[in-house]
């Protein structure tokens, strides 16, 4: 195994990428935000990284107190690895970032799943929320839940006035239901592709309270590209 290679300055931020500045560390760190996951869990929502570099990287984020590795009880028995309360802390960083690099984002890119949902709590706009008279059902009440399915895995999204929130789990009874594939909701949610063409093309299903879907799509609004250079 390689040594890890440090910066050697006193500056916090350069401490900081000696600690999640390898390649993949933040991106391990992304899929852990959701909550734990599988080595196997962690190879398909990192496809290009190899089994050698991705272990690596989970034992220098353990090590480095970013993550832990934990058994399932029975019986699932599995080992997983998670973030411990310091790795959480690491969601704002993340988004920070998410946001700055999205003003040159090339669009032809692919997008997993877990990388789809940490991206919709990355761009979501509370003042357009409350702008646009999502502001609930009643003072207190619970404006909207959506439940997403995305490659069989279930994503519950909450709007309540100007707060979002998108977690893993099942709706009891969510207004509405998407299911498809993470690629045609990204690009209807930031490419600005027609929800009813995905909908024809196969792409995406719709169950439920349509107009609670359509109340999301101008909540997540995409930076200013940046002008080209030169």
């Amino acid at each position: 195994m390689a040594p890890r290679r440090d910066y050697f300055d006193g500056c916090a931020a350069a401490h900081g990428l000696d600690l999640v500045g390898e390649r993949w560390a933040l991106l391990v760190v992304r899929e852990l935000m959701l909550g734990p996951k599988r080595f196997t869990d962690l190879r398909t929502g990192l496809p290009h990284a190899s089994p050698n570099v991705l272990s690596q990287r989970l034992r220098e984020l353990e090590d480095a107190g970013v993550l832990r590795r934990r058994r399932l009880p029975p019986p699932a028995a599995s080992m997983v690895y998670e973030l411990t309360d310091w790795g959480y802390e690491l969601e704002p960083v993340l988004q920070t970032l998410g946001r700055w690099a999205a003003r040159s984002l090339p669009q032809a890119e692919s997008i997993g799943v877990d990388s789809l949902v940490m991206s919709m709590r990355t761009m979501f706009a509370p003042e357009r929320a409350g702008a646009s008279g999502a502001t609930g059902k009643d003072a207190d009440g619970v404006e909207q839940v959506v439940q997403f399915l995305f490659a069989d895995q279930p994503f519950v999204a909450t709007l309540r006035g100007g707060d979002f929130t998108i977690v893993r789990g099942e709706a009891s009874a969510p207004d509405a239901t998407v299911s498809g594939a993470p690629e045609a909701w990204a690009a209807v949610l930031y490419a600005g592709h027609p929800v009813a063409s995905a909908v024809a093309d196969g792409m995406l299903a719709i169950s439920g309270d349509a107009s609670a879907v359509e109340r999301l799509l101008d909540l997540f609004p995409m930076p200013e590209p940046l002008a080209p250079v030169g």
